[in-house]
């Protein structure tokens, strides 16, 4: 079996990681092997797609539509042969 050592390792990080071992009723060092395990078996093969992550987070508004927001017409392109030339 190997084993790691964390160098440097934030004392916040490592007061949350206690917590949520103990809630967990684990102790540290399992506490982490279960973390790393859980976020390095996942499936990342997936892309992210972001309108179906936008469509989940707003599911449960039910069904609704945005309002219409009218558009003015476009500007006309500035013409820059009005400028002098300053050579």
């Amino acid at each position: 079996m190997n084993s790691i050592t964390i160098k440097n390792f934030d004392d916040d990080l490592k007061n949350r990681l206690q917590k949520r071992a103990e809630y967990s009723g684990r102790s540290l060092e399992e506490e982490a092997k279960a973390i790393l395990g859980a976020v390095l078996t996942e499936k990342a093969s997936k892309p992210l797609n972001l309108a179906l992550a936008i469509e989940r987070r707003f599911a449960d508004f039910g069904d609704f539509e945005l309002p219409t927001i009218t558009r003015e017409p476009l500007r006309e392109p500035p013409n820059f042969e009005d400028l002098h030339d300053c050579t």
